[in-house]
């Protein structure tokens, strides 16, 4: 027996409605992004010394698997490094000792990343 369209649609608001009532589970922590910004007043003369050792030491970070992807910001004022880490704490301790970071010439904000969960909606739910 098929139902009528009407309650179709009912059950599916009802089932959804519960979904986005029910408090949304913490997504697992798999990777980092953390985004550098020179601070305001320093010059391309000051950070150029350091420039050979930060490229360096970047690179090195990127062999052992620590910075998986990175790109220029596209205001020119910086770097985004996507990293291997579970924490913001993780990040800070493999990206503190970089040179530019070390002379207080940069800073970096981290931001945690995971599974987009509400993707979990789409499954089917297993056979009981």
């Amino acid at each position: 027996m098929q139902l009528p369209s009407s309650r179709r649609f009912l059950i599916l608001a009802l089932s959804a409605a519960s979904l986005f009532a029910q408090t949304p589970a913490t997504p697992k922590v798999t990777h980092v992004l953390a985004t550098l910004t020179v601070k305001p007043g320093i010059t391309r003369e000051q950070i150029s010394p350091a420039m050979p050792n930060e490229v360096r030491d970047t690179v090195q970070l990127y062999l052992d698997g620590k910075i998986q992807q990175w790109w220029a910001r596209g205001d020119g004022k910086g770097v985004v490094f996507l990293l291997d880490c579970k924490t913001v704490e993780e990040a800070r301790a493999t990206l503190e000792a970089l040179p530019l970071i070390k002379q207080n010439f940069a800073s970096f904000e981290y931001m945690t990343l995971g599974p987009l969960s509400p993707l979990r909606v789409l499954l089917p739910q297993p056979a009981k």
